[in-house]
């Protein structure tokens, strides 16, 4: 579970509502004619803009912006490490029963391919193309979320019209133009609330996760092309821990 995002949800709803409360009540901002024009209407559009194998993940996909699955950098870089000390002990055929057992689908796969003497060349880009394509889906996943962003404020602005239409048809009712007035109001305020709580934030904390699975990948990447290459493992860990950042680049060979 990411902590800082939940925290975050959590902080802007218990805000919003809180001030909500403390004002005239929160059921004064609940309208169903709106939430029916932004919610339902930026949904529809959704389902027209996005193919339905994508819609349907959108619970799956939100979840992964909160709970992403958690990468130990430290940890990947000693295992690696550990790999190419044995490959230059053993020789990088010794590592076959290693790959087999891994975890890791992406070091398994690009391990098993050194082990099995594909070329470096082949193994680089067959790995790269993995990496890709990977990103490619996660970035149409994010997609979504940033065209909800969107979609949900266009929404507001029609709800809005709409409500501004009926009341000035019925200015001689006085009695229609407060709900009419509401409509026109609070549809803003929906859209914008699920474009600025829902639908940038977790698009942009999708783009953050799959910048940290590009890194690990991409360590993984060069770990496997030096252990086929025969690098030193000292000259190993020292290229993968410039992947990171200087407070984090502890060497286990000191």
């Amino acid at each position: 579970m990411d902590l800082g995002s939940v925290i975050g949800l959590v902080m802007v709803v218990g805000l919003l509502f809180g001030a909500m409360a403390m004002g005239v009540g929160i059921g004064t901002y609940i309208d169903i004619p709106s939430i029916l024009i932004v919610i339902g209407g930026s949904l529809g559009s959704l389902l027209i803009a996005f193919k339905m194998e994508q819609m349907k993940n959108i619970i799956k996909i939100f979840m992964i912006a909160i709970r992403p699955p958690k990468e130990d950098i430290p940890a990947l870089i000693r295992k690696l490490v550990a790999y190419s000390t044995q490959a230059r002990r053993d020789g990088i055929l010794s590592l076959e029963n290693l790959a087999n057992s891994e975890e890791n689908e992406f070091l398994k796969k690009g391990l098993s391919m050194a082990v099995d003497g594909n070329e470096p060349d082949m193994i680089r880009e067959m790995l790269e193309i993995e990496m890709e394509q990977t990103s490619e889906r996660h970035r149409a996943n994010a997609a979504i979320f940033d065209h909800w962003a969107g979609l949900a404020g266009a929404m507001g602005m029609i709800g809005t019209l709409i409500g501004l239409v009926a009341m000035l048809l019925n200015m001689s009712d006085p009695s229609a133009i407060g709900p009419s007035m509401a409509v026109a109001l609070l549809t803003t305020m929906y859209g914008a609330m699920i474009g600025n709580i829902l639908g940038t934030p977790i698009a942009n904390i999708l783009h953050i996760r799959d910048a940290d699975e590009n890194l690990a990948k991409t360590i993984i990447l060069e770990g496997i092309m030096s252990i086929q290459a025969g690098d030193n493992p000292r000259t190993l860990e020292a290229k993968l821990l410039s992947f990171l950042p200087p407070s984090e680049r502890v060497s286990q060979f000191e």
